[in-house]
């Protein structure tokens, strides 16, 4: 029976709770027993509380009982990454030098989703403050891929990721500074949304500025619509904050769309995805063409790998310059590594970095002025080992900028997302990412919802129960 639930959407679980067929704690103990099962093994969650998951869930199905349910998503299990604040819960963000005290107030992106009805399950396992694109850290160590537990899922998000992928929750809230959603989504089989910066609203502020969305991780691409309802909302403490309609992302998710103009790009700057991806991805893309006009371009952007690095360079270096010398020796070294290289940069260097952004925000607006849709692989190749910062190239050398499409959409502040495009000869998942202009948050969620469609997936849920 919990199977069953599991393979539920979430509006699917609405109608069952109105039905008087299905209750929130129902829902919320599949849940526990997929933690229960799995986290052992895959890590994905670093906190949880099963009394209190239960309490918020009888609460909820009372509310059901009496017909006056909370929000968008009442009753329906979420997690929270661990970089978000959590009344009654500590933020310990992956790092020996954060405080075990419990936090006394939520992120306005939890706030919403308390306020939606939102059952907040756990915090979610995440990389030393989130600066390298896998997820294990120095206090909560290695989290695991479910499709292959000596693989990564990815990271920043890696949790949350996991969490998604194996039912341990249906919402779950990540963050993406340089891919940190779309990277664990594309290696672990689900799908993850990056909005356009400043729809969710974000504080304290954070020294990733525009870079930085707030986004869902989720199986499906109705659940993330569902969520994106709730947490779009405009915040007055948020600097970076832009007007946005009243969102009607599940509303309008199955609207009919006119035909698309879709760019495609199977490389960045001459970098190709693996053979094995590139392969699927050349598969997938001619189911596409049921959508409108698929024309295969060239990206040239150049300097975009390097532009992004001198802002997370900078970042790392102001970051650790605020630790006190016995503190810095309990750091993850790759963090030292950036940090490092950031205390290297001039005045200049950072700024040219800055201005350089901005050549490379008009490129993308531009070339998406021309199309609907940009669509390129995720990431260019499936899940490498855990234990690794990065895979190895072509040559058998380390890889060091290893993830370069998602860095425009992070430089250029554009809303994008990864979905499920198949498996690879290898048996591991590999992400189709799809890019649309600036605040075309809910044109490009309704794209999604279509390519999901076309594309067609058995995520890993599934394939565990049929295999």
């Amino acid at each position: 029976m919990s199977e069953d639930i599991l393979a539920l959407a979430v509006p699917e679980i609405l109608s069952l709770y109105e039905k008087k067929k299905l209750s929130p704690v129902e829902v919320t103990q599949a849940c526990l027993k997929q933690i229960l099962k799995y986290n052992p093994v895959l890590n994905a969650l670093s906190i949880m509380d099963e009394r209190h998951a239960l309490q918020q869930a009888k609460t909820a199905e009372k509310r059901w009982a009496k017909g006056g349910q909370k929000g968008g998503f009442d009753g329906i299990p979420v997690t929270v990454k661990d970089s978000f604040n959590v009344k009654g819960w500590p933020s310990r963000q992956g790092s020996l030098t954060t405080s075990p005290v419990a936090q006394r107030d939520d992120s306005p992106a939890v706030t919403l989703l308390r306020d939606a009805g939102g059952i907040i399950i756990g915090k979610t396992t995440m990389p030393e403050f989130g600066v390298k694109g896998v997820t294990d850290s120095p206090l909560t160590g290695v989290t695991r891929n479910p499709w292959n537990t000596r693989k990564t899922p990815g990271g920043s998000s890696g949790g949350a990721a996991v969490a998604a992928a194996t039912g341990m929750a249906y919402i779950n809230l990540g963050s993406d500074a340089g891919g940190s959603i779309r990277i664990p989504a594309s290696f672990t089989g689900v799908f993850g949304f990056k909005p356009s910066p400043g729809l969710i609203p974000a504080y304290p502020p954070g020294l990733f500025s525009t870079l930085w969305s707030a986004g869902p991780i989720t199986r499906n691409v109705t659940d993330a619509a569902c969520v994106m309802d709730a947490l779009v909302k405009n915040d007055p403490r948020d600097w970076h904050a832009v007007p946005f309609p009243a969102p009607q992302f599940c509303k309008q998710l199955q609207a009919p769309l006119p035909k698309l103009r879709i760019a495609v790009a199977s490389s960045i700057n001459g970098i190709s995805a693996v053979p094995e991806v590139r392969d699927l991805f050349s598969q997938k893309i001619a189911q596409l063409k049921k959508l409108g006009s698929v024309d295969e371009i060239k990206i040239d952007a150049p300097g975009l790998i390097d532009v992004f690095n001198r802002h997370w360079m900078a970042v790392a270096a102001y970051s650790v310059s605020e630790f006190p010398l016995k503190q810095r020796k309990q750091l993850d070294p790759r963090f030292l590594h950036w940090a490092k290289r950031g205390e290297g940069l001039t005045l200049k260097e950072y700024l040219s970095a800055e201005r350089e952004r901005m050549d490379i925000g008009a490129y993308f607006k531009e070339l998406l002025a021309s199309y609907d849709l940009l669509i390129t692989p995720s990431t260019p190749m499936t899940a490498f080992d855990t234990g690794i910062n990065m895979p190895n190239d072509a040559k058998g050398k380390p890889w060091e900028d290893w993830t370069p499409f998602t860095y425009p959409a992070n430089l250029a502040k554009l809303p994008s997302a990864s979905l499920p495009m198949g498996l690879t000869k290898s048996g591991l998942p590999a992400g189709m990412m799809v890019t649309a202009g600036y605040l075309r948050d809910v044109m490009l969620m309704q794209a999604c919802y279509r390519i999901e469609q076309e594309l067609g997936f058995t995520p890993w849920l599934q394939a565990k129960k049929e295999g």
